[in-house]
């Protein structure tokens, strides 16, 4: 792979960045233990001695490790032999070994959260939703007395319906692992909003779920609700509804609607589905969901040590780094795109030497910008989204905005052996 050497072209000039601090609704839930014990222990009753499975996911939910170890010691507590099944689809290589080590790296080991994992991939049908389309459930969570998971209600980054990720889609894709997630995909983005609630029905009547553990994260990133629904109200599936518009009032965003460059300094399974989440970046792709900002070029430059190689989403991208593309494991990436049968996320782009010069090459590739007028928003990744960085042309948006404060003077941006020196800004 080789890339190209900006010292043979004319010098591709970059204005002054400055930081800048975005604000957001910013409720969270200051006792988590004290908040899942209260939510749990009306539906935590009829326990004893049953082995009770807990499903968590690949995805990096705010204090999951404390929340998992949380729900588990309420299980225990009401006499339940609780253990955990990663409800992840086809993540971690769909493998059992690459389950495993994707909930380690959240903290989520039989150590730490006192109880077995079993990470097994074997599914099994519970029954068929159309012509064609089988329902597969993990083989570890029918064998169980009861079911529980842990999951995140969010928009989803590839369709758009009354219910999205969250709950139901725990269940009819996180709990099929590959083959269940494959039999859901097969159908196509467009059909979600409408399969994905009546498979998570027909695995309620069928299968001994007890309650979901429904959260909510703010816009910095913390657990901003925590709700016990039963199985009967996730059945009903307007619970669920009214939750994904709460948390579409609070989730991140990128306040500057319209810009030149997005630079999102690393991508990951752990982020999102979609390794940046385009309900923040607008780097959706499927045509079923839209909505974020609109800009020319976006570079990516790293992905996290938590997606274990997984770089899906960096086909989004217009530029990235060498770094990310020695940290591919292609088999891991494609795996999941062959899984949800979309290969756009995982293309590979234009790929540069060093941050410094993908920086540069999105600047030079954006047509009618004067020099040293391109608008730039740099961003760590779309959780993190309280300080960011943006270029000087910007400055009398950002100042004019209600929700963004100034943090630093415009100065020049320093870079080392083509990395760039952010904390100085």
């Amino acid at each position: 792979m080789q890339s190209l050497d900006l010292k043979k072209f004319p010098e591709i000039p970059l204005p002054k960045f400055l930081k800048v601090e975005q604000y957001f609704q910013g409720d969270k839930v200051e006792d988590l233990p004290k908040e899942i014990r209260a939510k749990m222990e009306p539906h935590s009753t009829d326990l004893t001695g049953k082995r009770i499975a807990v499903g968590v996911g690949s995805r990096g939910i705010a204090n999951l490790a404390q929340i998992t170890k949380s729900v588990v010691d309420n299980l225990k507590a009401a006499g339940a032999e609780p253990f955990i099944i990663p409800a992840m689809g086809s993540h971690g290589g769909a493998t059992a070994d690459g389950q495993a080590e994707l909930l380690a790296a959240f903290g989520v080991t039989e150590a730490a959260m006192g109880c077995p994992i079993d990470a097994s991939m074997e599914v099994e049908s519970i029954g068929v939703l159309e012509e064609g389309l089988p329902v597969y459930v993990a083989k570890s969570a029918l064998q169980a007395d009861g079911i529980t998971f842990i999951a995140r209600v969010k928009p989803h980054t590839c369709f758009r319906g009354p219910i999205e990720s969250g709950l139901c889609k725990m269940l009819a894709i996180g709990f099929g692992k590959q083959v269940g997630a494959a039999s859901l995909h097969n159908r196509g983005f467009g059909r979600f909003a409408e399969l994905i609630p009546k498979a998570a029905q027909m695995i309620l009547a069928k299968t001994n779920v007890l309650f979901g553990v429904a959260l909510i994260e703010n816009a910095y990133e913390e657990t901003s609700v925590v709700e016990v629904v039963p199985k009967e109200d996730i059945m009903g599936l307007e619970r669920e509804k009214q939750l994904l518009e709460l948390a579409k009032a609070r989730m991140g965003r990128i306040l500057l609607p319209s810009f030149d460059v997005l630079v999102i300094g690393e991508i990951g399974k752990n982020i999102s589905g979609d390794g940046q989440d385009p309900n923040v970046t607008g780097l959706f792709f499927t045509p079923y969901a839209s909505g974020g900002p609109t800009f020319k070029k976006c570079a990516i430059l790293d992905v996290t040590e938590q997606s274990h190689g997984n770089a899906n989403g960096v086909g989004m991208a217009d530029v990235t780094t060498r770094k990310l593309f020695d940290k591919i494991d292609f088999i891991s990436m494609y795996t999941n795109a062959f899984t949800s049968t979309e290969v756009q996320a995982v293309k590979v782009p234009m790929v540069a030497s060093t941050p410094e010069d993908a920086l540069r090459m999105a600047v030079k590739m954006c047509n009618g910008v004067r020099p040293f007028g391109h608008k730039i928003v740099w961003i760590q990744n779309t959780l993190e989204l309280r300080r960011i960085v943006i270029s000087e042309p910007l400055l009398s948006e950002a100042e004019s905005h209600p929700q963004i404060s100034l943090v630093s003077e415009p100065k020049e941006l320093v870079f080392s052996q083509g990395e760039p020196q952010l904390h100085l800004l």
